[in-house]
């Protein structure tokens, strides 16, 4: 008895849910599409009546052909689907972790954990987010450093910023959070895990992440002055840098960094700038940052005198307030710095010189950090029902030496 083989007009007498299902696995078996919506991608693919009547109402062939999609999603993915940011308990967890606002998808939170060095396509990675959430950031920081302490020098401008929104800080934030990062990135990854492409091992980073300096004839040695870090450098002061085109992947640290970026610039595109602000205060403004350690004066009483000169004080004058064992081996003396009859400041210090540079410190630490009573930010002016707007204190500068 011969096989019978069936010929190409025998599919007409399939059934309409048989023609339907071989077509979708058809559809579904060329390339891959991506989508972003969270539609199901067999939805926006087969309308409910195909052009020849047969209708895919059948749930069990559509949780059956959804599944296929799925796996085949998985594979051919560099970063798990959209549709699978739904499932995920880490993503769930985290966005309540965070008090994230529900306006914000979890969607959307799950791309800011897909670094561009693991996906490449800008629509699926953190890279525009993350790009908006540094603006957002380095705004809020010098918006917030320069109202409160409007005296502040611009090296020590440069690194509060560091110590509030800099590549560290970020990073540290993210492990505070929660976040952890996976082995590999790929379509069959958890949504919930930071995905990026490690460096390999033996990699020369060079100057940081394998970039290359803005600033022109850098090879040449030319100083670093305080101009040129304005014109040329990042937010933070240093050697502002563009992406190498060598394809190496990125440290933990900088994929770390840019994802807390992404979800600030998430939470302003999603809930808005009133949320994304009281993202920055809750997480940011939040950690405490003595700035009055970051100064770093070499000659003290020399930088006092020229400001006393400047501010049209009279010359400052050290002298002995209170002193203890001066001829004992631990001898304290006790000096102020007077202006006329008002005193700047006080130090002690094992020896007269040591007490004049420590009392010199204290008052030019009093002059910098001068805060006014009333602060009040420039962006306040956008929220409802704002008061008039009045002038923000702005200081003459820092004592060029």
């Amino acid at each position: 008895m011969k096989r019978l083989q069936l010929q190409r007009w025998s599919s007409t007498a399939l059934s309409p849910r048989a023609r339907a299902g071989n077509r979708l696995h058809q559809h579904l078996s060329s390339a891959g599409v991506r989508y972003q919506s969270t539609i199901s991608p067999l939805q926006a693919m087969v309308s409910p009546h195909d052009p020849e009547g047969a209708t895919v109402e059948d749930p069990n062939l559509m949780r059956h052909l959804e599944r296929v999609h799925a796996r085949r999603s998985q594979l051919q993915y560099p970063s798990p689907p959209v549709e699978a940011a739904t499932k995920s308990a880490k993503l769930a967890s985290l966005h309540a972790r965070l008090y994230l606002p529900s306006r914000l998808p979890i969607e959307t939170l799950a791309r800011t954990l897909v670094d561009a060095s693991a996906d490449s396509n800008p629509d699926f990675n953190n890279e525009s987010l993350a790009t908006l959430g540094h603006d957002l950031l380095t705004f809020y920081t010098s918006e917030h450093l320069l109202c409160t302490y409007p005296r502040l020098p611009l090296t020590v401008v440069f690194a509060a910023m560091y110590a509030y929104a800099g590549p560290k800080t970020l990073a540290a934030m993210a492990r505070e959070w929660g976040v952890e990062h996976a082995t590999l990135p790929g379509g069959e990854v958890d949504p919930g895990l930071l995905q990026f492409q490690r460096l390999q091992p033996g990699t020369t980073v060079g100057d940081g992440t394998g970039k290359r300096s803005l600033r022109p004839y850098a090879s040449a040695g030319w100083r670093k002055t305080t101009t040129s870090k304005i014109f040329y450098d990042d937010a933070f002061g240093d050697t502002a840098k563009v992406p190498s085109t060598t394809g190496q992947g990125v440290t933990a640290e900088l994929a770390s960094a840019t994802f807390v970026r992404a979800v600030m610039g998430a939470i302003y595109l999603h809930a808005g700038r009133p949320a994304a602000k009281r993202f920055f205060e809750q997480h940011f403004l939040s950690r405490h940052l003595n700035i009055s350690d970051l100064f770093n004066f070499s000659q003290p009483a020399r930088d006092l005198a020229r400001l006393c000169a400047r501010e049209n004080f009279e010359r400052p004058v050290a002298k002995i307030i209170s002193e203890t064992g001066r001829k004992s081996r631990h001898p304290v003396f006790v000096v102020g710095i007077f202006s006329g009859e008002d005193k700047l400041g006080e130090g002690a210090g094992a020896s007269l010189l040591e007490g004049r540079e420590r009392a010199a410190l204290s008052a030019l630490k009093g002059w910098y950090l001068y805060s006014p009573l009333d602060v009040r930010m420039p962006s306040s002016m956008e929220e409802e029902g704002a008061a008039p707007w009045t002038p923000a204190y702005v200081d003459l500068g820092e004592v060029i030496v």
